[in-house]
């Protein structure tokens, strides 16, 4: 079901994780998601039809293809709250479905894809004491149900569905770039430290071992100091002995753009914030391995930290969970 237009490249995952009906609905309710089609998937016949599918002797699983907007929703967000949908222990059944057609899975086009969602299962993993019966694999091939089958709980507002929805109310909306806006030049001028401004908006760098948050211990997460939007959890940021913050990774990769910079005869990957457009630093891939391998290295100046205890007050309460348990 086409949801909303697209403001970037668009991007592709399929989700089988039991009847498709509900997928199909929960994702498309999805900010940033902008297509959800019904189908089957990863089958051995070509083109089949439901009534086939439903024996279990095809070897598809009825899937959903998710269309979505990366600039708006990442793949780690729609790949967390697959996992709000389902019980990933479950072989071969969800709700009251039963048969190899209900499997769950997740299946991409993308192989840059698999690292990204290896890591996610590898995190879900942590919950259970079972191994997780979702399939990861790369996508063979993916046929569209039939009309009947598309769009059926808005056709069908009483049809059977095993998905609760209520999940969708905790989707970290603190993301949502629609939330932030970059203030003028002159008020910027006005609003920001003169050491901000110069960071942000003309891309200088901060003395090494002087920024404020350096050595930041308190639990909490840092924000564009422009338009406070979301960037860095304290939980991964380390010591690289860099003289700068260094983070093992964004918030959400949706919230950090990349540039190559060729100043001072360097050829290096500048990060900047999403919205703001702010520089914010650069990022390496001489970060610790266990970590993802990755150094963000960032100005304080560039940032604003809100310790845990006021982030509710601040507005992003949303973001606690992801606090508390990455």
């Amino acid at each position: 079901m086409l949801t909303e237009s697209f403001a970037a490249q668009p991007a592709h995952i399929y989700f089988a994780g039991g009847c498709f009906w509900g997928v199909e609905e929960y994702f498309s309710r999805i900010p940033g998601v902008c297509d959800a089609v019904s189908g089957y998937a990863n089958g051995t016949t070509d083109h089949p039809d439901y009534a086939a599918v439903s024996t279990g002797s095809t070897g598809h699983a009825e899937t959903v293809h998710v269309t979505y907007d990366p600039s708006r929703v990442s793949l780690q967000t729609l790949a967390r709250q697959f996992f709000r949908i389902i019980d990933p222990l479950s072989h071969n059944q969800q709700g009251n479905d039963r048969g190899s057609q209900y499997r769950t899975g997740i299946y991409y086009t993308n192989a840059a894809d698999q690292k990204i969602l290896a890591e996610i299962m590898a995190c879900e993993q942590k919950n259970y004491a079972k191994p997780l019966a979702v399939e990861l694999a790369p996508l063979k091939a993916f046929f569209p149900a039939e009309d009947d089958h598309q769009d059926y709980l808005r056709k069908h507002p009483n049809g059977y569905c095993h998905i609760n929805f209520a999940s969708l109310k905790d989707l970290p909306v603190s993301l949502d770039a629609a939330r932030y806006r970059k203030p003028d030049q002159a008020t910027l001028k006005k609003t920001q430290s003169p050491e901000a401004y110069a960071v942000t908006q003309e891309a200088a760098t901060e003395p090494p071992f002087s920024g404020k948050y350096l050595h930041n211990a308190t639990k909490g997460l840092y924000v564009d100091v422009v338009t406070g939007e979301p960037l860095f959890f304290s939980q991964h940021q380390f010591d690289s002995g860099s003289g700068w913050p260094s983070f093992s990774r964004p918030v959400d990769p949706v919230v950090v753009t990349e540039r190559t910079d060729k100043s001072h005869g360097l050829v290096r990957r500048e990060v900047r914030s999403r919205v703001g457009d702010s520089h914010l630093g650069h990022v390496f891939d001489d970060g610790p391995k266990e970590l993802g391998g990755l150094r963000y290295c960032i100005n304080s100046a560039a940032l604003r930290f809100i310790p845990h205890d006021q982030m509710v007050n601040e507005g992003y309460g949303d973001l606690l969970p992801l606090l508390e348990t990455e």
